[in-house]
């Protein structure tokens, strides 16, 4: 990628489409540019395929939806690592256990499932950062689609969407 940031638009490289935003949740975007937060859009026009084989190089975290007692929460992992669900128990509190994309797909209307991002708040869940994630500079994660993936300051995410902390990882 070419050095430099621009608030509240994207800096892609030059084989990518400029000002690429079809397909990334409105919700999405309208928060980071309401915050002016200073981010990245990656689009890979070779498909999911590819960002899955780059996903290791680039570190990307993924999200997983959990029933927590009577409700719902999002729990955001680092790339590789699994969720412990006795250990998640034991921060929340609640049984716990992971939902099938059937029960939870109606949520985000406006994304591919196994491409959620990690704002637990734009979709009335509350946020679960497991502490690998919230121990990184920067987080790469997929913008509501398999072929477009988002990088940001982990201290402005963290400001955004200010998520609940702990250890659940393996």
């Amino acid at each position: 990628m070419h050095a430099g940031n621009v608030v509240g638009d994207y800096l892609m490289p030059d084989r990518f489409l400029p000002g690429y935003r079809k397909g990334i949740p409105s919700r999405l975007l309208h928060c980071l540019d309401s915050k002016s937060v200073r981010y990245q859009v990656q689009h890979e026009p070779d498909g999911p395929e590819q960002i899955r084989r780059s996903s290791h190089r680039i570190g990307l975290i993924h999200t997983a939806v959990v029933r927590v007692g009577k409700g719902r929460a999002m729990a955001v992992l680092s790339g590789g690592r699994d969720m412990d669900l006795k250990k998640f128990t034991r921060l929340t509190g609640e049984p716990v256990r992971l939902e099938t994309e059937d029960e939870f797909k109606w949520l985000f209307p406006d994304c591919t499932l196994g491409a959620i991002p990690p704002f637990g708040n734009l979709y009335g869940l509350p946020t679960w950062v497991d502490k690998s994630v919230a121990e990184k500079e920067q987080i790469t994660f997929f913008a509501g689609t398999l072929i477009d993936s988002i990088r940001l300051p982990y201290s402005a995410y963290e400001e955004m969407v200010r998520p609940n902390v702990g250890e659940f990882s393996r």
